[in-house]
């Protein structure tokens, strides 16, 4: 009998099944977040970088069946997977990975990335936002406030989206930290790899019209004229106009299309949710959205790895598991970022929350550990084909090029032409650096 996996369980016990963090403007009749942005970062300063593509690993991937894998070492700490070459002489990724193979050129895969903090939320934490979780305050991710500093695009859509919907590491980080909410992640709610796929909410509520929508929508603002600060007001309106904008634009519907694509386009990137999440992504960087979270769950594999990363269900003939999945998808999205021209402006970034135990447990599965792990970029700006830093000879610690959440964080906000010592404020006015003061940018990156 075949055995098929929940592919967006974690050992935290998460399950897609969990409410959705969305805020609701009930007010209109419609379901969307408060949304909404300025201009913060003078456009005059040219960057390399235009966008941010996140590809989140959901519960911690494997570096040692992926980027970082041990042929030489003993057969408990190798495991089940074969390495195979690169387009770039003496690197080696996944048998799983042979689209990406070719493609190595392309990437800059970091072997020494290193974290103390192996627990999903906290670990997830530290990788979006550069610096360790403390109760005395909720730091905002990368991308919101990449978003709070580069502006809104000329696109009706919101600047920071999540797919299917940002729930990362445990499900517990909103995203948007100290910043005000409206520069967090839009989440749009439903899988793109289901025949019945739509944006949760993008739609009047049955027995509105659009003229109805604005009456309420000018209501609104009256209200809240009345009733908040000038600060508090400024950011209802701009939520209000976002999500009126949304609800009656056809661009902005039109952009959650996947039926538009052609067959064959939808082919390539698999069927799966991370194929069709990465098609979406590719969509909405194309009509103007800066920042996307791709979130790919299931990567949480304390048990039958091999099924699990590789066959997707036991006994397949074709592998359909996780990094096959994610092989057909990446490939497909840098293909075609390249193809329109887009890859040099469009930062990609591949990672979760920290790596696996070198060695496979007894369940056949590895578990939590972050003393070292794999982040693989493209795009934006990097220099394209190389490794950077090594782990030791079992995949246990970093070799050498020890490289921390800080310190990647702090280069892709110069990626994106942003300073890392920009000081940001909390909403009672302390002064906190976007990137930590002890963060250094890896260098090496920078093309």
């Amino acid at each position: 009998m075949l055995r098929q996996f929940a592919p967006d369980i974690r050992c935290d016990g998460t399950s897609r099944r969990g409410a959705l963090q969305i805020g609701a403007l009930a007010g209109l009749g419609i379901g969307l977040p408060q949304l909404g942005s300025q201009a913060r970062a003078d456009q005059s300063n040219r960057r390399p970088a235009k966008n941010c593509i996140l590809v989140w690993l959901d519960g911690g991937p494997s570096h040692l069946e992926t980027f970082d894998l041990k042929p030489e070492a003993p057969v408990e700490v190798r495991g089940p997977l074969e390495a195979i070459s690169t387009a770039v002489a003496g690197v080696s990724i996944s048998e799983c990975m042979p689209q990406l193979a070719t493609r190595m050129n392309d990437l800059a895969v970091i072997r020494s990335m290193t974290s103390p903090l192996g627990e999903h939320n906290l670990g997830t934490h530290y990788l979006l936002t550069g610096y360790r979780p403390t109760p005395a305050l909720d730091y905002p991710s990368f991308h919101a406030v990449a978003n709070f500093q580069l502006g809104q695009s000329q696109s009706v859509l919101p600047n920071n989206i999540a797919i299917p919907e940002y729930r990362l590491g445990g499900a517990r980080y909103g995203g948007a930290g100290f910043l005000p909410k409206e520069f967090g992640p839009f989440s749009v709610g439903g899988d793109p790899a289901k025949r019945d796929f739509e944006v949760r909410d993008l739609s009047i509520a049955d027995g509105l019209t659009l003229d109805r929508v604005s009456r309420r929508r000018s209501f609104a603002e009256q209200l809240a004229r009345w009733n908040s600060s000038e600060s508090a007001n400024k950011g209802l309106n701009a939520s209000l106009d976002q999500a009126f904008q949304m609800v009656s634009s056809p661009t902005a519907t039109a952009a959650f299309r996947l039926d538009e694509e052609a067959p064959a386009t939808r082919k390539r990137y698999g069927a799966k949710s991370i194929g069709q999440s990465c098609l979406l992504a590719r969509r909405l960087v194309e009509r103007g959205v800066r920042l996307v979270t791709v979130n790919n769950r299931g990567w949480d594999t304390h048990e039958s790895l091999y099924t699990r990363l590789k066959e997707g269900y036991t006994g397949a003939k074709v592998g359909v598991g996780l990094i096959p999945s994610l092989d057909i998808a990446l490939s497909a999205l840098l293909d075609d970022l390249k193809r329109s021209s887009l890859l040099d402006e469009t930062l990609v970034v591949v990672m979760g929350e920290f790596g696996r135990t070198p060695k496979i447990n007894t369940r056949g599965g590895r578990d939590h550990w972050p003393r070292v792990f794999s982040v693989a970029l493209a795009g934006g700006g990097i220099r394209g084909g190389q490794v950077i830093g090594s782990s030791d000879s079992v995949g246990e610690s970093p070799k050498d090029r020890p490289v921390t959440p800080a310190d990647l964080v702090s280069t892709i906000y110069t990626l994106l032409g942003l300073d890392p010592s920009t000081e940001l404020r909390t909403s009672d006015g302390r002064p906190v650096r976007m990137g930590a003061d002890t963060a250094d940018v890896v260098t090496e990156l920078l093309s």
